[in-house]
């Protein structure tokens, strides 16, 4: 074929192409409006009617929605610097949060695959091949002149595209956007979990290092104690019995120092594991003197709450997952059609860009299922129950929301007077101890008594020492209740979970985790 033989054909092909898409493009207009049915139910989240005010909020001042919680890492409230680079060292190398981060990252790629059967199916390939058959093949003519050996050469593009008419795909990316974003939730609850673990363990571990400072200097206290029964007893104005008394008070704190010191150990390697770290070149140093001050915790009207809470953000994005489910199986009851579109040119040669080696295919095909021994309706069943049981954990996950809630602010109430009351008895007993070791001295009193005023005023002020740690904790879990500081402005959108647009082809297949970070884990210490 001559150069201007090759191009008329060319041309020729073009315009039989032009000509069926002219035929086609109208069917596909008409079933393109075909595909805004949508089967899945109308979503409403339930609506609570809820209290104008919590009932532990009498002594705390109720702020505005924007006043609750402090934007930026809810731990710097406490003013330590060491928690605030222990949580920061937690947010960036905690290989839980990490994996629950990479399946966040999953979850956005599994709604970017649902939605990819939205789009046509573009395909092209090529095919080089010599080819030969057997003479005694069968039914093959022993006297036929046609060749064994020929060589096939094609080159092929094609096309398909299911037309959505019952929104079943649409559903099915719903589906899986919600879910992403209810990952997005539950990565935002396990960090402020984490946190919160962290903070907790740590303001007992600086409990215990005020034990260790009251038991130490008990211990001095106590070893004076037993010199001076034991001078007593050398000037024979005491007995043997107020020495082994004095001396078991020293052995049993002593005993007690060394149980502390076990526990801030093993409180140690704790924060080790959750801040990434191996516990073995880990370590604390003990800090005495250091006193914690339980932090401000303003509170929200309890409307507030519903939008403060990751988890039940979580809760209601899949229940909104679960009702784009039962439109996917409402549309398995409908007819599924598929479109489909093939052209290339094939030859035995390389003479591929000719018109009589041309060839092309247009064709839709359609399947309704007639029978299938109810797995369609079981299918429907299933996908309502679910839509329930999503429907009854997002209530339950509210009403532990706000008992968590209350209970923190009836902790920390209770707690703050609790510890007045136990600083006023720590006063109290190191007078009666002081008294009581003068009356002693001067041979007014049994040793048995100061034994006894020791042992009340040591426990008296280890008292103290968890009570603060008590309320200090307190104050964690109320903020960790109200949901440090998150609000659902930080989840992402349905279309904001996608990690990529579908034309995007350029940039690394390895795509940021939340964040951009190559630890992959968001930097959530905070609203930014």
């Amino acid at each position: 074929m001559t150069g201007a033989n090759h191009r008329l054909g060319l041309w020729r092909f073009a315009g039989h192409a032009q000509s069926a898409l002219k035929l086609t493009a109208p069917v596909l207009a008409a079933l393109s409006g075909l595909c805004g049915c949508d089967l899945a139910p109308a979503y409403r989240p339930p609506q609570y009617i809820l209290p104008a005010d919590y009932q532990g909020s009498r002594p705390f001042k109720v702020a505005h929605p924007l006043d609750t919680m402090p934007r930026g890492p809810w731990w710097e409230r406490f003013d330590e610097p060491l928690l605030n680079q222990l949580e920061q060292q937690l947010t960036a190398e905690n290989p839980d949060l990490a994996a629950l981060a990479e399946q966040y990252t999953q979850a956005r790629d599994l709604a970017a695959e649902a939605r990819s059967g939205l789009f046509p199916q573009v395909t092209a390939n090529g095919l080089l091949s010599d080819n030969k058959q057997s003479r005694h093949r069968l039914f093959r003519n022993p006297n036929s002149t046609l060749p064994l050996r020929a060589a096939s050469n094609e080159i092929l593009a094609g096309a398909s595209w299911e037309p959505d008419f019952w929104s079943e795909i649409r559903n099915r990316t719903r589906v899986q956007k919600r879910l992403a974003q209810s990952s997005a939730a539950a990565l935002a609850v396990a960090r402020l979990s984490l946190q919160a673990e962290l903070a907790d363990d740590y303001i007992a571990l600086r409990g215990l290092d005020r034990q260790l400072a009251i038991y130490r200097a008990s211990i001095t206290y106590y070893e004076q104690a037993v010199r001076i029964t034991m001078q007593r007893l050398q000037g024979r104005i005491a007995s043997a019995l107020d020495v082994a008394r004095a001396r078991g008070q020293l052995a049993s704190t002593q005993a007690l120092l060394n149980g502390v010191l076990s526990t801030r150990a093993v409180l140690q390697h704790a924060i080790a594991v959750l801040v990434g770290t191996n516990p073995s070149s880990f370590s604390i140093p003990e800090v005495a003197a250091e006193r914690l001050t339980p932090p401000a915790v303003p509170v929200d009207v309890p409307s507030s709450l519903l939008q403060r809470r990751p988890d039940i953000a979580s809760a209601e994005r899949q229940m909104a997952s679960a009702n784009a489910g039962i439109g996917v199986s409402r549309a398995a009851f409908y007819p599924n059609i598929t479109l489909s579109a093939n052209a290339g040119f094939q030859d035995t040669g390389f003479d591929l860009l000719s018109l009589p080696n041309s060839l092309w295919m247009i064709g839709a095909g359609a399947m309704l299922p007639l029978f299938e021994g109810g797995l369609r309706r079981a299918e429907l069943q299933r996908s309502w129950s679910q839509y329930a049981q999503a429907r009854d954990n997002y209530r339950s996950t509210v009403l532990l929301a706000f008992q968590e809630v209350e209970d923190g602010l009836a902790l920390t109430a209770d707690l703050k007077a609790q510890a007045q009351q136990q600083s006023q008895a720590v006063t109290e007993a190191g007078k009666a101890q002081a008294l009581t070791l003068q009356l002693y001295v001067g041979g007014l009193t049994n040793y048995l008594d100061v034994v006894v005023a020791q042992q009340t005023e040591l426990t008296a002020r280890t008292a103290e020492v968890q009570v603060e740690v008590s309320r200090l904790q307190a104050s964690v879990g109320l903020i960790r209740a109200l949901g440090g500081g998150w609000s659902t402005a930080e989840l992402p959108t349905e279309d904001g979970v996608l990690p990529f647009a579908p034309l995007d082809v350029a940039g690394d297949d390895r795509q940021a985790r939340p964040g951009g970070t190559e630890p992959g884990v968001e930097d959530a210490s905070g609203p930014p």
